[in-house]
């Protein structure tokens, strides 16, 4: 099975730069239905699903290469790869967000941009660093989502999803969590939530734009902050949208933020 395959890349549009979308935690590429065709015009649009994810090909999923970030970041560079990127714009949503900062610095030919939407380079706090959860918190939760997959789905993804008053959004994250392999969102969730990349941040030479939600329990204002301050050459924009996924929540405002900035 060829890479394209292996991660269902499907690739629309028009023009000379390519524009990747890559999803979230527990979701896939449709998360980026309401964003991705507004670019359809003047980009090559590339959208795909994290192995283990939507309409991937779940026989490719390695818990050894699964188990870190790194082994996401490597299938972006295959991708990319694949379809002879170059200078192309990542645009990240949570998890993705770190996903391609870590792609852009094994290839950094393949991104000259990178879009970060609520990015976290470390979910726990430490002394003199605000991630938004303590160390018993984020096992609390691992353990939640190991034990009742279901149930875990359904308590979390309101809260994820903030925008209470739009029930229909969580309900729409709550399934897609429910249609994930539980033992590959158990490993996700796990790579994810105890990941630390702050290193890294220095290390991306890519232009940056780091999309902060006002409101977002996920990857709180401290974390954007963090993001931008040390990423050598980044802008902070915060978002009149509030929870954590404003793909879904706000697509006009993200679209906007987006076109500004390419």
């Amino acid at each position: 099975m060829s890479v394209l395959e292996r991660n269902n890349v499907t690739v629309t549009g028009q023009g000379e730069r390519a524009m990747v979308f890559a999803h979230g935690f527990g979701c896939d590429q449709n998360m980026w239905r309401l964003v991705a065709p507004a670019f359809q015009a003047g980009f090559r649009v590339v959208l795909f699903d994290h192995v283990g994810a939507g309409a991937s090909d779940l026989s490719a999923y390695d818990p050894k290469k699964y188990a870190a970030l790194d082994g996401y970041a490597d299938d972006v560079v295959e991708i990319g790869r694949a379809l002879d990127l170059e200078g192309a714009v990542f645009v990240g949503h949570s998890v993705s967000a770190m996903i391609g900062a870590l792609a852009s610095i094994k290839a950094p030919e393949l991104f000259s941009d990178l879009i970060m939407v609520g990015p976290s380079p470390r979910y726990i706090n430490e002394e003199g660093y605000v991630g938004g959860f303590s160390e018993a918190q984020i096992e609390e939760l691992l353990q939640f989502l190991g034990d009742n997959h279901m149930g875990w789905s359904a308590a979390m993804a309101p809260a994820i999803m903030g925008n209470s008053d739009r029930p229909e959004l969580a309900d729409e994250l709550t399934n897609s969590f429910c249609r994930t392999d539980p033992e590959i969102a158990k490993a996700f969730a796990r790579a994810t939530f105890t990941s630390d990349n702050r290193a890294d941040l220095p290390k991306v030479t890519a232009r940056s734009l780091v999309l902060q939600c006002s409101e977002d329990i996920i990857a709180p204002y401290e974390v954007g902050e963090y993001v931008h301050t040390h990423l050598p050459n980044s802008e902070l924009q915060i978002l009149r949208a509030t929870g954590h996924c404003p793909n879904l929540s706000a697509p006009d405002e993200t679209i906007a933020a987006i076109r500004a900035f390419v």
